[in-house]
């Protein structure tokens, strides 16, 4: 007996360990891998993080329009509801839940996120309220989408506000032009409702959060409308375009349109543009992304197949010509660089409706999610220090040679860098590879 149970050890152990990854599994968001770069690193504070819903009222209903029937004579309407994750700094000894429910890219299977933000905990009393920062998700995407990004940034002194555009997530997928017209019309609505929350007796959010110091995150259809919101005009062309806003109704953003050039708001002091959508299918040229007014970071792939990247991303990049402008490229990355959060594992599946595997809404080819998500929060913390916290230090991490692989280690024995190190600042020694970052100035 002893000697059966002996060589019955081995077995139940290696059962043991096939079956307790799926029982422990957490789906995390807050992973730090050992080579992320410096800022990175989560910052001091405890976050918290709550639901609101809001309502837009009386918004042309897109999906109210047949674009194949004569122009209506009145455009119908409806009050368009958003619903938006708010991840704020948190009170000392704040306490709370710290999963996140969340739908995947099938738009039916609900999963458990794993972070360190806590539902509904106490917000902090600042003496000065924080920044506030804007998330902007994909078509279709949903505001959990960037989570590994909203959590991390919130923990340094910020309130993040990030939106479930409606028609555009994964439960309500709809008609391609409610996600054109309403994405910055969006952006736009939730800053004037977290403005006006900041004041308002009762709020979580008065005295948390000062709207006149806000920066954009958009994603892809979230970069595109990040791209009109800071200024970026559409053209002509593609307010005529038959499969995109119907009747003319993208014409609001049209560049040169009285609408439109009443943008960028002046409390919208920067943008971050990741894998941002248009220029591949006809929505910009150089002289409406010339009306891009506030300095803007993009990432990219460069093998982003969906928005493209010689002719899409850079070319974007290229042509807000106005502004302080920087590209950061993964080399090899494709569309989800850097802005999806790790897939979940119920999304490692094949899916016949869909007709591929979930995960790889989530997944790149070639680059570790985390890691790209943790140079993303790197990069994203050193942007949003220097124009929405005016912190000068910020300078030296964007200070650096164009080619991450040229970059020289050169260190003296006390740690300090000889006259000849150029190793991009915030990278540990062989960690910078496979990255490029480019700066222009207005011309």
């Amino acid at each position: 007996m002893r000697s059966q149970r002996y060589l019955l050890a081995p077995v139940l152990a290696m059962m043991a360990g096939l079956t307790a990854p799926m029982a422990m599994a957490e789906n995390r968001i807050d992973t730090q891998l050992p080579n992320a770069p410096d800022m990175a690193a989560y910052g001091d504070m405890a976050v918290g993080v709550r639901q609101i819903d809001l309502v837009n009222p009386d918004q042309i209903n897109i999906l109210a329009i047949d674009p194949k029937a004569p122009k209506p004579e009145t455009m119908p309407r409806y009050d368009r509801p958003l619903a938006v994750e708010i991840w704020y700094p948190a009170a000392d000894g704040a306490t709370g839940d710290t999963a996140l429910k969340t739908f995947i890219r099938d738009g039916k299977t609900e999963v458990t996120l794993q972070g360190k933000a806590m539902r509904d905990a106490a917000p902090a009393q600042p003496d000065a309220a924080y920044p506030l920062v804007i998330i902007s998700h994909g078509y279709p995407g949903n505001r959990f989408l960037l989570s590994h990004l909203a959590e991390n940034i919130a923990s340094k002194g910020y309130v993040v506000a990030s939106i479930d555009h409606t028609d555009s997530t994964y439960r309500t997928k709809a008609a391609f032009g409610s996600t054109l017209v309403n994405r910055s019309l969006d952006q736009l609505f939730v800053l004037n409702e977290m403005a006006r929350m900041s004041s308002e007796d009762g709020s979580f959010l008065k005295g948390l959060v000062n709207t006149d110091d806000t920066g954009l995150i958009g994603y892809s259809m979230g970069g595109y409308g990040a791209v009109i919101t800071a200024g970026g005009g559409v053209t002509e062309a593609s307010v005529g375009f038959g499969w995109g806003g119907p009747h003319g109704t993208l014409a609001i953003h049209q560049a040169g349109s009285d609408t439109h050039n009443k943008l960028p708001d002046p409390r919208i002091k920067t943008a971050v543009a990741i894998g941002p959508w248009g220029m591949n299918t006809g929505f910009w040229d150089a002289e409406g992304l010339k009306g891009v007014k506030i300095p803007m970071l993009f990432v990219a792939g460069s093998e982003d197949m969906v928005s493209l990247y010689e002719k899409g991303v850079r070319a974007i990049w290229e042509n807000a010509s106005s502004v302080d402008r920087s590209l950061l490229t993964f080399e090899n990355g494709g569309h989800n660089t850097a802005a999806p959060m790790p897939a979940p594992e119920e999304s490692f599946r094949d899916d016949a409706d869909l007709g591929f595997n979930v995960s790889s809404h989530y997944t790149d080819p070639v680059w570790d999610t985390v890691r790209m998500n943790n140079i993303a929060q790197h990069f994203v913390t050193v942007w949003l220090g220097k124009y929405l916290k005016s912190d000068a230090t910020m300078d030296d991490y964007l200070d650096l040679v164009e080619n991450s692989n040229d970059g020289v280690w050169s260190m003296n024995e006390d740690g300090t860098p000889k006259e000849d190190h150029t190793y991009w600042k915030g990278f540990d020694k062989d960690t910078a590879k496979g990255l490029r970052y480019e700066t222009k100035s207005p011309q």
